[in-house]
């Protein structure tokens, strides 16, 4: 979410709050056209009508509807539906969006597309509610959620728009992908096909926190502006954005001080589901409510889930949607699509790169004709996209790969054990010393989470170059010895660490990282004088995840540490599928702060984080244990070499 990618246009974003607006692209992406082109194409060929479609219990939801001009009783068109927070503008009868579909491609083969505001945003009728929790029983009118907004609106669609099929698409990229998860939900009978892209899945895990470890940089940034009050229904499109006063984030952050301050400096009480975070620390009802993953079922369309390995906002979601559903709808034809995308990447970039790593082709235009294939199959009866159940892209090796299962059948389990000297090893040590490395942990000089100068969630991190980290007093590294062959791996990862220190709370931060070989195969001086960056040496960050040592035995009750009393602490990091080539190295660092990704622990135990204080940050020394007795480790999931 993120950023929370907004994708009514797929051609000019509006960026929340604090986001610098995206430098426009030096030519039109492949997959999109001339901007100018695609405009006048829609203005020609598309009617636009605009309604306030009623829902069950009275309230009205504003909706704009792009007709094809040639739609008839003779000649049908399916609905594409898309629900948004984020606004359907523009407003009025003669002002057109500059793109209706993921493509240009959508609109040249025609469908009835329509965009509707969300409950209580813009000119919708009704009370907001942030990710609204999902009812599992409705007795009446009155009890409505994201499942029966959709099926009154889809309802009302097939009965009032002229020359529809009677079938209809539902797609979104973020918030709207959740919305499009949730609208799955007891499918409506016309519903054929849903391709939640991004979606979040549970916001305590999305976009808001990682492993209770709190996400400032965005949650901040995109709440100043988002999360003001509506009193009325407004057509005004405007995105106010929140004005740092500097373009260096880690100083603005750092300068405000506890989060306690957010609001008395910033917000002045007016952002009132900030006031939701300070009031629900932990994994508590209000969080847990917020977590559509039990409640995908009875989801007869077909689906179509997407996500980027490099997205930074919502990861979690589009690896468990999948998952959910699979187990949950047995029945349901259900793909996942991974590629190696920011946020919502695949929409508006090429996808030939991201931060440091270069994949050597552009990616983003074939998925394009992936989902044009899937939305034309289930809706217009078109030929049946050729789609493994899973369809991934391996990192490092930079090829697309397909499997009949997301985590392959196949895999298997081991570890890479933190050894002396900064050794990384798949032995576990045989030192049955209490053997460890230390570091001293200070919130008032936090490791950040990036080298770019920015006051917001850098996208490009996922895939930055960590050189700028390893160096520092406070990171511990570890890594192997330049690998004889190659290493994938695929599926989730488990951090076991063992730790200790001399606080009563702290953050531990486990990366893993692909290091380059001193000098790349190929690259010479005439790269260099070309333009071409020598990636020697280089660090790339593969995956990394926080964890808020306080939640090590249950995410709903925090405990503190004992200092220096050995603790053992485990959490499941997002997958990945990534080749370590022959020559690399695999090298894991552990740090306690990611700052201002994730805000500062302060290290001293607070029952609330959000209401500390200055006086409870605090310096504290951190050990992580690497002996017989104590052996830290990073569990993956490696697959055979010949299988795929």
């Amino acid at each position: 979410m993120s950023r929370f990618l907004i994708p009514l246009v797929l051609l000019a974003f509006v960026s929340p709050a604090g986001a610098q607006a995206p430098k426009p692209a030096p030519k039109p992406l492949s997959y999109q056209g001339d901007p100018t082109e695609r405009a006048g194409f829609i203005r020609e060929r598309y009617t636009k009508y605009e309604y306030r479609i009623p829902m069950r219990d009275g309230a009205r939801l504003f909706t704009s509807v792009y007709v094809p001009n040639d739609a008839s009783a003779r000649k049908r068109y399916p609905i594409l539906l898309q629900r948004t927070p984020y606004s359907v503008a523009p407003y009025g009868l003669d002002r057109y969006k500059r793109g209706l579909g993921s493509s240009v491609a959508f609109e040249k083969e025609g469908f009835i597309f329509a965009f509707q505001d969300v409950r209580g945003r813009y000119l919708s009728e009704g009370q907001f509610v942030d990710v609204r929790p999902q009812l599992p029983s409705k007795r009446g009118a009155q009890d409505i959620d994201e499942s029966t907004d959709t099926h009154d609106t889809i309802q009302w669609l097939v009965k009032n728009v002229p020359g529809n099929s009677d079938r209809v698409g539902m797609w979104g990229i973020s918030y709207p992908g959740f919305y499009a998860s949730a609208g799955a939900i007891d499918s409506h009978p016309s519903l054929k096909a849903v391709s939640p892209q991004a979606p979040i899945a549970d916001w305590y895990w999305d976009d808001m926190h990682r492993h209770g470890a709190f996400n400032l940089a965005l949650a901040f940034n995109f709440f100043s502006s988002f999360g003001k009050p509506r009193p009325q229904p407004t057509a005004s499109e405007e995105w106010d954005r929140f004005e740092h006063g500097t373009p260096d984030g880690y100083q603005f952050f750092l300068d405000m001080g506890p989060l306690s301050n957010a609001d008395t400096r910033h917000f002045k009480g007016n952002i009132a589901f900030w006031k939701d975070f300070i009031a629900h620390p932990n994994y508590d009802a209000f969080w847990k409510a917020r977590n559509v993953l039990p409640h995908l079922r009875n989801i007869k369309a077909a689906v179509l889930v997407v996500g980027g390995w490099y997205d930074a906002e919502d990861l979690y979601g589009p690896l468990r949607t999948y998952s959910a559903i699979e187990q949950q709808n047995p029945k349901t034809s259900n793909t996942l699509v991974m590629g190696p995308w920011t946020h919502g990447g695949w929409a508006r970039e090429e996808g030939a790169s991201v931060g440091d790593a270069d994949f050597g082709f552009p990616t983003s235009a074939g998925f394009q004709e992936t989902v044009l294939a899937f939305f034309k199959h289930h809706l217009k009866d078109g030929p049946k996209p050729e789609l493994p159940e899973a369809w991934v892209f391996e990192g490092g090796a930079n090829r697309w790969r397909g499997f009949d299962a997301w985590p392959p059948k196949n895999v298997r389990e081991t570890r890479l054990y933190f050894q002396p000297q900064g050794g990384l090893a798949l032995s576990p040590p045989q030192n049955t010393e209490a053997l460890f490395d230390e570091y001293v942990s200070d919130p008032s000089r936090p490791v950040p989470f990036t080298a770019e100068i920015t006051p917001q969630q850098s996208k490009p991190y996922m895939a930055e170059d960590q050189r700028f980290a390893s160096r520092r007093p406070d990171v511990l590294v570890y890594q192997t010895e330049p690998l004889d062959k190659d290493l994938t791996l695929a599926g989730p990862l488990e951090a076991e660490l063992w730790v200790s220190t001399t606080g009563t709370d702290a953050d531990w931060v486990v990366k893993l990282i692909d290091v380059n070989p001193g000098k790349l195969p190929g690259w010479n001086r005439k790269d260099e004088d070309e333009g071409t960056p020598n990636r020697g040496g280089q660090q790339t960050l593969v995956r990394g995840e926080p964890f808020r040592g306080r939640f090590r035995e249950d995410y709903s009750t925090p405990k503190p540490f004992t200092p220096g009393e050995v603790t053992k602490v485990r959490f499941v990091i997002n997958d990945v599928f990534h080749t370590f080539q022959r020559g690399h190295r695999v090298m894991i660092q552990v740090q306690s702060s990611w700052f201002p990704l994730i805000d500062r622990n302060p290290q001293t135990f607070v029952p609330n984080i959000f209401e500390a204080k200055q006086e409870d940050f605090v310096r504290a020394t951190h050990r992580v244990y690497r002996s017989a007795a104590n052996p830290s480790a990073l569990k993956v999931q490696v697959l055979p070499a010949q299988d795929g």
